[in-house]
């Protein structure tokens, strides 16, 4: 059997907005923090931030310092 292969940032970033999307991650609720998704994921922290910096840049997420990154609720976006 050959070993999982990791996925990129990309495609971490690609799988967390269809999960948010489709609900799993309602707006205005704390994603899980970066250690966990990056443990989910196995990956580094490095990449977890490159994730949040495409789902942000794309207008899916948003960062409160201190408290985490949220989904962008419908009423949010673009402001």
């Amino acid at each position: 059997m050959t070993p999982a292969r990791r996925m990129t940032f990309a495609q971490i970033a690609d799988d967390l907005a269809a999960r948010i999307r489709s609900g799993e991650y309602p707006p205005h609720t704390k994603l899980p923090s970066n250690r966990e998704l990056a443990d989910l994921y196995s990956v580094s922290m490095g990449t977890m931030g490159k994730v949040h910096v495409v789902l942000r840049e794309r207008g899916l997420t948003y960062g409160i310092p201190g408290a985490g990154v949220f989904v962008e609720g419908p009423d949010d976006q673009g402001s």
